[in-house]
């Protein structure tokens, strides 16, 4: 890693780029082997590829049945794959070094860093180790209990383990895949099931940092001790479980005289609930999505574009985003030059950044709506849908991934590869170090609006 640095003076951001494109040959390679797939099964390279990226980005958009492709040493490797892409390369990669005994100096805090969206070197390999016991033990946990509850589904404890050890994961990275080959909609009367994977979905989605200081909260309370909950805590989680209720409360209301109209309040209620938690990354879906309407539809798009929480299994562009341009145009309009959130500042560096990241995020997904329609022979909303899904990293569908073409799948896998890595990260590829000059021209006032 330090070769890497020293011979080609690469910055963190492009470092973890090439090691995602690492992770995806590698991911391509294990896919391919025979032993992964059943007999009889045949798919290009461009499948192979989009699966890939789709598993290391934890998307769960896929151009063929994984039930129906991979055998059981294939969906070992898939889960392997979604870990990977879940919990992160440098997340593994630190774990790796500390087995080892390696060192872990200031270029690997730096790439660190950079993968997890921090702005502080301090602390990094604590919180490294901290997210990988806490990702473990939320999956060993939900697979025990998906696990044991699904002996009354299946003939034998390896089929109903199995199903819940791949359910859990794949809940808890947000992954969206499935082994059962119609995702969660064998459970849609099962509200347990959809409860536990409700759980997954958030612990996964919320933000390690806010996990770690949750168990630090409840470790320090039977202690005595005062702690403290930072203002990313306080602000992405409000903002996550606002976008989650009111997606519920949107869905409920437009869906009342359509696809709920002859069901059960609590049918509706847990419709509505799954399908506004599954949208922030999840990709799993109780129903298909394409009965909805479409306001309904437009909801689902905007909670896919936002996406998860900084610093978590998600993509898009994230919860803070969204909250720091919501108070930016509040304390525009009341005339104030700071924002001031929880009896805090925010940084005038994260306001830039959550401008620029939300804006070059429309300007992403704009265009790639643009080629799809170009290409595609597909509705404008089916499109829509497909990419806020990609770059949200999401993995749900209206049913036309398969269908896609070639120019098709490649551009939704370059949303997928973008998505994971984050926006920033894509930015600060073509970044070439700081430009700072010593000097500066006459400023001069232009018209805005």
């Amino acid at each position: 890693m330090l070769y890497i640095f020293k011979r080609n003076r690469l910055k963190p951001a492009q470092i973890i780029v090439s090691f995602y494109l690492i992770a995806v040959f590698i991911s391509v390679c294990l896919l391919s082997l025979p032993i992964a797939l059943k007999p009889g099964v045949d798919w290009t390279f461009l499948d192979v590829l989009f699966t890939a990226v789709s598993a290391i980005s934890v998307t769960g958009l896929s151009v063929v049945s994984v039930v129906d492709t991979f055998s059981t040493t294939g969906i070992f490797i898939l889960l392997f794959i979604l870990q990977f892409g879940g919990i992160g390369i440098m997340t593994l990669g630190t774990f790796l070094w500390l087995v080892m005994r390696k060192k872990i100096g200031l270029k690997e805090r730096q790439l660190i860093m950079t993968d997890q969206n921090q702005s502080d070197l301090s602390g990094l390999v604590r919180l490294m180790r901290q997210i990988l016991i806490i990702i473990v033990l939320i999956e060993l946990v939900g697979t025990l209990i998906l696990g044991t509850y699904f002996l009354t589904y299946f003939p034998t404890w390896q089929e109903a383990y199995l199903q819940g050890l791949f359910a859990s994961v794949s809940a808890t990275t947000n992954a969206g895949f499935d082994i059962t080959g119609n995702s969660l909609v064998p459970f849609a009367h099962d509200y347990f099931v959809q409860s536990i994977n409700i759980i997954l979905l958030t612990l996964g989605a919320i933000g390690f940092p806010v996990l770690i200081e949750l168990k630090d909260y409840f470790l320090n309370r039977n202690k005595n001790k005062a702690t403290h909950f930072s203002l990313y805590t306080k602000l992405t989680t409000i903002t996550f479980f606002l976008l989650m209720i009111l997606g519920t409360i949107f869905i409920l209301l437009f869906e009342a005289n359509h696809f709920f109209e002859k069901k059960s309040w609590h049918e509706s209620f847990f419709y509505a609930f799954f399908q506004s938690s599954s949208t922030r990354n999840g990709g799993l879906a109780t129903m298909d999505v394409s009965q909805f309407s479409e306001p309904t539809l437009w909801i689902l798009c905007f909670l896919m574009f936002i996406g998860a929480s900084p610093s978590s299994v998600g993509g898009g562009v994230r919860t803070t985003t969204l909250a720091v341009n919501v108070l930016l145009l509040y304390s525009f309009a009341k005339g104030h030059k700071h924002i001031k959130v929880f009896r805090r500042e925010i940084h005038e560096d994260d306001i830039r950044k959550s401008v620029v990241v939300g804006f070059l995020a429309v300007i992403i997904c704009f265009t790639a709506s643009i080629i799809l329609s170009a290409t595609e022979p597909f509705s404008t909303m089916e499109i829509l849908f497909e990419v806020s899904s990609a770059f949200g990293t999401t993995g749900l569908s209206m049913g036309i991934t398969p269908e896609l073409s070639t120019w098709g799948k490649v551009v939704i896998i370059l949303l997928m590869f973008i998505g994971r890595i984050g926006i920033l990260s894509f930015i600060f590829l073509f970044n070439r170090g700081d430009q700072e000059v010593n000097y500066h021209y006459p400023k001069e006032r232009i018209i805005i609006g």
